[in-house]
């Protein structure tokens, strides 16, 4: 495959951006799309992760911080100038803390919107032109798929801050899907629950592994990155009338973001 997205056969090859490709979900999206026979950029800050990444799948990577203008338009730009891109997956984000409305930290709500809402605009208004252009070329679709979270749709304690971020990541999903009707272009919204990888929670409570470790104790089953990154795949490659507007994955254990299941799931009897 080719950064000119067509094979040897000459069919066209679809190409995604992934940010936050350095690890969790991203990365294992980067690894799902790959497989699916899709050429990818993935994006994110830590270039040895990228570069890692890359050696194991044949994707390439750009290294970018999202929060910065100079960056996004640096992305942009060497998008359009290696290939067509059919596909955008808006996965960089986090969250810093658990206390409070009254006692957390404005800076972290501050570092929230930036990454969970700010930044996913960044992307789409640089990026949004492109998928166009690649539409009027070949005549076929294009995605956005923007990964927010259940706490983008139903609020817990201590969640403040990021249920704010990712109240507004969803909301700015479903403005977008109006503001693209008529066009070919699905806008995609998956909506994971509780997912453990090796960072999340490490990144939200300044790097506490105990506190993060416990997030997941005695928890049975928690998704994944590989869970939520094959509802990703399987969404974009739907075919292209077909458009899974909010998809919301959970553990089995978990009925809410405050109500986890702890131990084995069993019948009541």
């Amino acid at each position: 495959m080719s950064e000119t997205g067509a094979d040897v056969a000459g069919a066209v090859v679809r190409r995604a951006v992934v940010t936050g490709a350095s690890s969790g979900i991203g990365a294992a999206t980067v690894r799902g799309l790959r497989a699916a026979g899709w050429d990818v950029v993935g994006v994110a800050r830590r270039e040895d992760r990228l570069a890692a990444l890359a050696a194991e799948t044949g994707a390439s990577f750009f290294v970018a911080d999202l929060t910065k203008q100079a960056d996004v338009d640096a992305l942009a730009a060497h998008l359009a100038a290696t290939g067509p891109l059919h596909a955008v997956v808006n996965n960089a984000g986090g969250a810093k803390g658990l206390a409070s409305v009254e006692g957390s930290e404005a800076d972290d709500w501050q570092w929230m919107f930036e990454i969970n809402v700010v930044a996913v605009k960044r992307v789409i208004t640089a990026l949004l032109p492109q998928l166009r252009a690649t539409v009027l070329a070949d005549g076929g679709s294009a995605d956005i798929l923007n990964v927010t979270s259940i706490a983008g749709h139903v609020a817990y304690a201590g969640g403040g801050g990021y249920n704010a971020a990712k109240f507004a990541a969803h909301a700015m999903t479903a403005v977008l899907r109006l503001e693209l009707n008529g066009e070919p272009i699905r806008v995609i919204e998956v909506a994971p629950g509780m997912v453990h990888t090796e960072e999340f929670s490490l990144v939200r409570f300044g790097g506490d592994q105990a506190r993060a470790d416990a997030v997941y104790a005695d928890v049975p089953d928690p998704l994944v990155a590989d869970d939520v990154a094959d509802e990703i795949v399987h969404a974009l490659t739907r075919p292209p009338h077909v458009d899974l507007d909010l998809i919301v994955i959970k553990p089995v254990a978990q009925s809410a973001p405050h109500l986890v299941a702890k131990g084995a799931l069993a019948p009541r009897v």
